[in-house]
């Protein structure tokens, strides 16, 4: 029984790791949904208006990110567009990193290192599934 624990509790662990990068690249939409839900709750919205809201601000957000960076030519502003999705997504993976790193590493020091590449690796993440809708134009021969 223990044999069958240790198999499911890293099984259970991979698939959180797993959806933690599969989900980064909505962080940002989410913390605009939670801002803007927040906002109309408090402005009298109620739960019903602010869960409308919310959901209405976050597929706004990443319905305009994704197009500013599909449609845009400069490098400079996807450099921006990438950097404001991947920021709160490495945020998050710090603090899930971190979180996870207090089960089983006693050094405070290990765990910010830990954490840290958490953070890089869950940031680069979200940067490299934002740049792989940008497709450039096919070249034509002649």
């Amino acid at each position: 029984m223990p044999a069958l624990g240790l198999v499911l509790n890293a099984l259970g662990i991979g698939l959180f790791c797993w959806a933690m990068f599969a989900l980064a690249v909505y962080a940002l939409p989410f913390l605009v949904a939670l801002s803007f839900g927040m906002i109309a709750f408090h402005g009298g919205a109620g739960v019903i208006g602010a869960l409308l809201v919310g959901i209405a601000a976050a597929a706004l957000t990443l319905a305009v990110g994704e197009a500013a960076f599909a449609v845009t030519q400069s490098v400079a502003l996807r450099l921006m567009i990438a950097t404001i999705f991947a920021v709160p997504a490495a945020i998050a993976g710090y603090n899930v990193v971190f979180a996870l790193s207090q089960i089983g590493v006693p050094s405070q020091a290990w765990r910010e290192a830990f954490a840290a590449l958490g953070a890089f690796c869950v940031g680069g993440t979200t940067w490299t599934r934002l740049t792989v809708l940008r497709a450039d134009p096919p070249v034509r021969a002649g």
